[in-house]
């Protein structure tokens, strides 16, 4: 792909070229089941700033009814969200005559929590596994794709929006345009969008280069977003710096005609910061594939010295971002063990790529291994404090971005 997915501007400038690799959450069924490799390269726009992948996954390929990853395996990702209800239940006033939609709704992990307030709500989930675990939770949902046509017939079937939540999914749909045009279709006259997503200058600054993989066609800054949604008919009038994902922004938008919502502090802060980076010109971008380079240096040399030493070294997390590393790494079983993981449904299966094994964490009671290997670094603490046993025989915690961290 040649040209930019929003405004049709040649793409000229390489971020980072991770060389090529599997869907990250195309999990195997046994170790030597073929896959399919695609090259893994983020090229940033000149025109609109949008940094995005220039070859394209079918989203089918990937959101499909066997789709592994499910958001309420995380504690503190449900905690988040919970919180994010409260808190916009208090802002817009939310109550039983309401209605809130969520584009790519997963389990339901959001949405419970405004069900069991009372507000009325809808999930569009396109991925059978994650949309009947959210119908479980009492989750109306909807398998679906979100996009313009969706949301059009939406509207006419009655859910038009007081609330739209769209978190870390802007990323994943490679047509930009039909996906944002379909919030604007949705939205009330003054109804709110919010969507959450990776701030890319954290990715910069933070080398969190394992947020790219296929799943994500876009690497996404405020100045980014602003233009496509204007060129949607919607307007940012607030945005919130969150921790999540390594850092990441909450956009609040609504439609360009509404009278109802003034600019929040947080958009003209959010803009000087990306100005004072220069995300507007190439200054931010340059050097970040040397950066790259480094970590995976790093990690090879500290899983050498372990292995010369006759130290044991095992994985826990297996996402999609681990996978991410793994490849780029060039690495199996032979360097790492296996890989723990809470989520049962990967359990028995084997990441792609890299063939590693995913274990249940009670094999790292059995194994005992010197080194933990945290691959979702931004669960670091939620997943130490889980595994606080390995201190019984000496076990170490290590995560491998933006450097070798030993604990």
């Amino acid at each position: 792909m040649t040209a930019c997915r929003f405004c049709h501007a040649p793409l000229e400038t390489v971020l980072v070229d991770l060389g090529e690799q599997p869907p990250s959450n195309s999990y195997l069924k046994s170790a030597d089941q073929d896959e399919t490799l695609y090259p893994l390269r983020v090229m940033v726009c000149g025109a609109c700033h949008l940094a995005q992948l220039d070859t394209t996954v079918d989203p089918g390929e990937i959101f499909h009814g066997d789709y592994a990853y499910f958001s309420s395996t995380s504690a503190s990702w449900v905690a988040h969200a919970k919180a994010y209800a409260d808190k916009m239940i208090a802002r817009l006033g939310l109550d039983g005559t309401s209605k809130v939609v969520e584009a790519a709704s997963n389990d339901g992990y959001l949405l419970q929590h405004f069900v069991k307030a009372g507000v009325p709500v809808l999930g569009v989930e396109p991925s059978a596994s994650v949309a009947q675990a959210a119908r479980d939770k009492g989750v109306e949902t909807v398998e679906l794709f979100f996009s313009a046509d969706t949301a059009r017939d939406l509207k006419a079937q009655g859910h038009a929006a007081d609330l739209i939540a769209a978190n870390n999914v802007l990323a994943h749909v490679p047509d930009i345009n039909g996906f944002v045009a379909g919030f604007a279709q949705l939205l009330k006259d003054d109804g709110v969008l919010t969507v959450e997503f990776p701030h890319l200058l954290n990715m910069l600054r933070g080398v969190q280069f394992d947020t790219i993989y296929h799943e994500h066609y876009f690497y996404l800054s405020l100045l980014s977003v602003e233009v496509v949604f204007k060129a949607h008919g919607l307007r940012v009038f607030d945005v919130e710096e969150i921790p999540t994902h390594g850092g990441s922004l909450r956009v609040f938008a609504c439609l360009a005609g509404s009278g109802r919502h003034g600019e929040g502090p947080g958009l003209a802060a959010v803009r000087a910061k990306e100005a004072a980076a220069g995300l507007d010109g190439t200054a931010a971008y340059a050097g970040f594939a040397e950066r790259v380079e480094a970590v995976r240096e790093g990690l090879l040399a500290f899983l050498d010295a372990a292995q010369t030493d006759g130290k044991t070294v095992v994985g826990y997390g297996a996402a999609a971002k681990g996978n991410t590393v793994l490849n780029y790494c060039d690495l199996d079983a032979a360097s790492i063990d296996f890989v723990a993981d809470a989520n049962a449904w990967k359990q028995g299966r084997f990441l792609p790529g890299s063939r590693i094994p995913i274990l249940s964490p009670d094999h790292i009671d059995q194994a005992k291994p010197d080194y933990v290997l945290i691959l979702p670094w931004n669960l670091r603490d939620e997943i130490a404090g889980q595994l606080t046993r390995i201190r019984d025989w000496g076990g170490r915690f290590v995560v491998a971005i933006p450097g070798i961290e030993v604990w």
